[in-house]
């Protein structure tokens, strides 16, 4: 008998969590652990099972994956694979984007492709700017090519894997790394050929980083400005800290020029004389403002053309970079002023680039989110520097300093092991793979200190915070009640319609919320109604893993839209423009491909 108290409870903390992950008003990694504790609170599940995800071998496994991502990225290995794009990447955008997904796909099937695409991103930006071609024609691509090749194998994202642990735990036992390989292929290729074609009609020109200058890229003539410093002014004598300025208006000096000669950053303790020249970030009103209250004088603006913007922000010493806050920043949910980020970094952000959107006007007290991308002024040895952290990503080709690539070739020597090992059952993933990671650190691929950078906490947070919540649905019966319900409607179709009704509420599911807690909310539901409909479990489970991985229609459904959003300076709706033909094909081809392969009789 059904406990409709635990199950109306159960209910009421998931449609909870589902709001708090539409809505976005907490980061999703917060709102799974505290969905965690209310079950535990509540009486859902004991304490063992709601801390039972951080145990669990999907969550390890994960963990390792980003591990042994880092080491192939710190050892150069993926950016001599890009050296190969750049060289044989073809003349047409066809031939160019085919290319390009048969060497992202492939990769991606074996290193998680959240770690793959902020490598690539520079690489193609790069490519785009010496084949002249607008940006915007392959970051989406980009994109949709590493989320089709994840799902070739079950390593090739973090899903495939939960997926996988929750199968062992129903009693259907763990997939194997090449379970799904042969339909994994075909839908690579079927969709490798769409956006190969389609992105000619469906995606936008837009160079939002590859024409003109920063000035004209995020609007900055009304923007960036020059005061001078009268001598009825009150700063005189003063310096930048002690007058406050920074604070009291919602500007930024970038630079004081005195007699000619440009001085740069660190400001804060240069004392001001009359005459001095500030080059100022600002809105028309601050400016208006500070020129009454300070005694500044407005230059003309007529010296502002976009050239001139960008020669005055850079020199020698100077510089200006495109900075994208990757989704493991702890930048992610700060403001600029609650990080302090002039005095950490040295430099100064510009504007901010939020998908089509561009922000300049209060930078300090706007939350940072995963995929922003900072237009930052500053010392060229501080913008250097960026390059050095894992939470953020200089959008131009980065040196090749600093990475080990004389240890590539063990790198991938250790990855192939990792695979081979899981392929022939001589160990299961979990263990082959932290046999990998140790191996990384012993042959120098990694350094100790590396391996918890490389971690994708918020992803580790978010798989150990849901999986008491797959727990607390299977021992309230909830599973049970909400497949009833859909067996009501179900019995009456086919086992084709059945796949076809999963695929696409995963795929909506998936685009509202993460998935990962799609696959860990479906995959159980789809189980009970495949043994109720005496369908074979398996093959309901692969379609709601495939539809899981493949988010097309929106830049927040998957990470890696997220990363190119702001970089191709796409708005929502390219996604769904050219995400959901792609989506209508994948949804039609894979129960096909799901009843050919696996067969749909129990």
């Amino acid at each position: 008998m059904m406990d409709f108290m635990s199950i109306a409870l159960t209910l009421g903390i998931l449609i909870l969590a589902l709001i708090c992950f539409a809505i976005e008003w907490f980061p999703v990694d917060f709102v799974a652990l505290t969905v965690a504790i209310l079950l535990m609170v509540c009486g859902l599940v004991t304490p063992e099972e709601g801390v039972s995800g951080f145990s669990n071998p999907a969550t390890i496994t994960v963990m390792a994956m980003f591990i042994l991502s880092a080491g192939i990225s710190r050892t150069g290995a993926i950016q001599m694979i890009g050296d190969w794009l750049l060289k044989w990447g073809g003349k047409t955008t066809h031939q160019q984007i085919f290319v390009m997904g048969s060497i992202v796909g492939p990769i991606s099937a074996f290193i998680n492709n959240s770690a793959v695409v902020p490598i690539f991103l520079p690489l193609v930006e790069d490519w785009c700017k010496k084949r002249k071609i607008p940006v915007s024609k392959l970051l989406m691509p980009l994109s949709y090519a590493s989320i089709l090749g994840g799902t070739i194998t079950l390593i090739g994202t973090s899903t495939n894997l939960l997926a996988s642990s929750i199968s062992q735990q129903l009693g259907y036992g763990a997939f194997n790394l090449f379970q799904f390989t042969e339909a994994g292929i075909i839908k690579f290729l079927m969709g490798l050929i769409y956006i190969s074609f389609a992105s000619a009609w469906l995606l936008p020109n837009r160079n939002p980083t590859n024409n003109g200058g920063y000035a004209q890229n995020y609007q900055l003539n009304d923007y960036v400005s020059e005061l001078v410093i009268s001598p009825r002014s009150n700063l005189i004598k003063e310096t930048l800290r002690s007058s406050e300025i920074q604070r009291q208006f919602d500007i930024d000096v970038l630079e004081i020029i005195r007699d000619g000669v440009h001085f740069s950053q660190p400001l804060a303790d240069k004392v001001l004389a009359a005459g001095d020249i500030l080059l100022v970030r600002g809105s028309k009103e601050e400016l208006l403002q500070i020129r009454d209250e300070r005694g500044l004088d407005i230059l003309p603006d007529l010296k502002f053309q976009d050239e001139n913007i960008t020669s005055q922000l850079t020199d020698n010493e100077e510089g200006i970079a495109e900075i994208l806050i990757l989704s493991n920043s702890r930048l992610v949910g700060s403001t600029l002023k609650d990080l302090r980020f002039r005095q950490r970094y040295n430099s100064t952000v510009l504007a901010i680039r939020r998908g089509e959107e561009i922000l300049r006007d209060r930078l300090g007290k706007i939350p940072l989110r995963f995929g922003d991308l900072l237009l930052v002024q500053g010392p060229k040895e501080s913008l250097s520097g960026f390059q050095t952290t894992r939470e953020l990503l200089v959008i131009e080709q980065s040196s090749r300093e600093g990475l080990r690539e004389n240890k590539a070739p063990i790198a991938i020597a250790i990855i192939l092991g990792v695979v081979l090992l899981a392929a022939l059952e001589i160990f299961p993933i979990l263990v082959s793979s932290l046999l990998g990671v140790v191996l990384m650190v012993l042959t120098g691929c990694l350094k100790p200190g590396e391996i918890y950078g490389a971690i994708r906490w918020d992803v580790i947070f978010l798989l150990a915070g849901l999986i008491p919540m797959g727990i607390a649905m299977e021992k309230s019966g909830t599973t049970d009640w909400l497949a009833d319900q859909i067996m009501l409607v179900g019995e009456n179709f086919s086992g084709f319609w059945v796949l076809i009704f999963f695929y696409f509420v995963t795929t909506l599911l998936t685009e509202i919320l993460s998935n990962n807690a799609s696959v860990i909310l479906m995959i159980p539901l789809a189980a009970n109604v495949a043994e109720s409909l005496g369908l074979n479990p398996l093959a309901i489970m692969f379609t709601v893993t495939f539809a899981a991985s493949n988010s097309f229609m929106t830049p927040i459904g998957y990470q890696t839209n997220t990363i190119v959003y702001s970089p191709g300076g796409y708005r929502f709706r390219d996604f769904t423009r050219f995400g959901a033909p792609l989506t209508l094909i994948q949804g039609i081809i894979t129960p096909f491909l799901i009843m050919w392969f696996y067969g749909l009789d129990g």
